[in-house]
């Protein structure tokens, strides 16, 4: 292999002399560190696939952190390495830094998450190389041996993509998930909404999105709209739908992953905060509006996550303030029509 940059880029002396011994098709092992929620987890599976196609011979393990294993992509890798997470705080150090040194020995280690425990499970573990992309430059230095200078204003699979760009790879576009999963099948099209997310700030207001449902299922009546329930208390949709009047507005409850892939699988778009559920049906190559709103303690990221395809767009305002309802609709009816452009 070869390195393929000259700036943006950064590689150990050693590592640019050792990258010239190193074939793609004689890689036996690769590790992919990702300690990342559902979301992210999904925008992963990508970069999973890519390291397939120019690693062909080498066996995939994925590390990760024993609170964030929900929706680990376990369908494209051939090994699970598990760290201990905030869920074991309980966990002695030892015991912590016996269990990273778990991952062992791999020919390319790519750290994916740019996380306090992905640098330790870095440190502590050898490798031909070591490819990261942190944010601060220090980092570099300190964990890898190629680091790719990374940017919140790109996709966050495309960031991780530089990292194989950086030897030279072509990555296929569009983007491949092949997200695995039934299709929920219904007697009428839907679209999907979700109004929560993992933290109050990120998510738009309850009554704008009550008048949006409102407003779709007078102006798209060949759809049902079904409101996905939340699992937390604090997730309620009792007074979306308390205020609803249309007859084809509905509330909808998916009790495990499976349920909720399948449902998100078979919408005709999605209509989500700044949260998991819409990686979900980015993944799974369905229409999506985000709704990106910025409060004081919290930084919206709507470039990282907005994959700039015809059928997936973001509502937000230069302002960060919560995007009104015309705003966000006609928003809805752009990626309905490029679907069915496309």
């Amino acid at each position: 292999m070869r390195l393929w940059f000259g700036k943006g880029a950064w590689a150990s002396h050693a590592a640019r002399q050792r990258i010239n011994d190193i074939a793609p098709d004689q890689v036996g092992s690769i590790a992919i560190i990702r300690h990342a929620a559902l979301g992210d987890m999904l925008l992963t599976r990508p970069f999973i696939l890519e390291c397939r196609r120019h690693f062909p011979n080498a066996k995939i393990t994925l590390s990760l952190v024993s609170n964030y294993t929900r929706g680990a992509p376990e369908d494209i890798v051939d090994r699970i390495h598990v760290i201990p997470g905030t869920d074991q705080r309980d966990v002695s150090r030892s015991t912590q830094i016996r269990k990273m040194k778990e991952l062992g020995y791999h020919d390319l280690i790519f750290d994916a998450a740019a996380t306090s425990r992905s640098f330790w499970v870095c440190k502590l573990n050898r490798a031909m190389l070591k490819v990261g992309y942190p944010y601060r430059q220090l980092q570099r230095r300190l964990f890898y041996d190629v680091a790719i200078l990374r940017s919140a204003m790109r996709y966050e699979t495309d960031a991780m993509l530089d990292m194989l760009h950086a030897f030279g790879f072509k990555s296929e576009y569009p983007l491949r998930f092949n997200l695995p999963g039934e299709v929920l099948k219904r007697e009428r099209p839907y679209i999907v909404y979700f109004t929560s997310a993992s933290m109050p700030e990120k998510c738009w207001p309850n009554n704008r999105f009550a008048t949006l449902i409102g407003l779709a299922g007078k102006e798209l009546p060949e759809y049902d709209h079904l409101v996905l329930k939340g699992v937390g208390s604090s997730e309620s949709i009792d007074s979306i739908m308390s205020t609803l009047k249309n007859e084809n507005a509905f509330a909808y409850e998916a009790q495990t992953v499976d349920a909720t892939t399948a449902l998100i699988k078979g919408a005709r778009a999605v209509v989500s905060n700044d949260t998991g559920i819409r990686h979900l049906a980015v993944a799974a190559e369905v229409p999506t509006v985000g709704i990106f709103l910025q409060a004081e303690r919290h930084h919206a990221e709507p470039y990282r996550y907005w994959l700039r395809y015809p059928i997936h767009e973001v509502a937000m305002r230069a302002d960060g303030m919560a995007p009104d309802v015309e705003e966000v609709f006609p928003l809805l009816q752009k990626v309905l029509q490029a679907r069915k452009a496309g």
